[in-house]
């Protein structure tokens, strides 16, 4: 599941545009948006250090959040944000409004184990992620932290996919046309170790 929900305090922003928000960003603050939920959109403003500290503790994307506008407590999920590209600090955050029926679409790392009980990888085989993180659409009160690709049995050569992953109830890739591939076995530039030669010849 998503990870534990957080709360942000947050003021309604009267002026929008950009010298407003520069001033905001002298000030410490950031200019942000909610929306969605077939409601009007809502602008507001946000501690730039706070917001900035979430972003880079990793899952901000995927993690239900409340913001505490003046009082009145919104839930959301970051749906989009800007960062400086010099000064690395937040520019801008866009925020879904999320309801008992919200649905969305959300990039979910990967992760990876059992890498030990791999024989590909044993005999010196490499592990060839394709997608680091995969599309879902999910609830957003589902929405998993992230996805386990197990490696037990991964030989040279195999392909690890889609429908190899346990996905919790109610939720799919938004790629459903096809079994994708998440990753692959393959054989180090320098070919095979002498390992797995022998265990081919002793096959033969």
């Amino acid at each position: 599941m998503s990870q534990t929900t957080y709360e942000l305090k947050a003021e309604l922003r009267e002026r929008v545009g950009k010298g407003s928000s520069r001033e905001l960003r002298r000030n410490g603050l950031i200019p942000a948006v909610i929306y969605g939920d077939k409601q009007e959109p809502i602008s507001i403003t946000l501690p730039n250090k706070e917001v900035t500290l979430r972003i880079h503790a990793g899952g901000f994307m995927t993690t239900i959040a409340t913001i505490d506008v003046d009082g009145k407590k919104i839930s959301v999920l970051p749906k989009d944000y800007q960062l400086d590209p010099v000064r690395d600090f937040t520019m801008h955050v866009d925020f879904l409004r999320v309801g008992k029926n919200t649905e969305v679409n959300v990039e979910v790392p990967v992760h990876f184990v059992n890498e030990t009980k791999s024989p590909g990888i044993k005999v010196g085989g490499v592990l060839n992620i394709v997608r680091h993180e995969v599309e879902l659409h999910c609830p957003a009160d589902s929405i998993p932290e992230f996805l386990t690709v197990d490696l037990t049995g991964a030989k040279i050569g195999d392909s690890l996919h889609i429908s190899q992953v346990t996905l919790p109830a109610g939720v799919r890739p938004v790629i459903g046309d096809r079994d994708f591939t998440i990753a692959t076995i393959v054989a180090p530039a320098g070919g095979t170790s002498g390992e797995e030669e022998t265990d081919e010849a002793d096959k033969a």
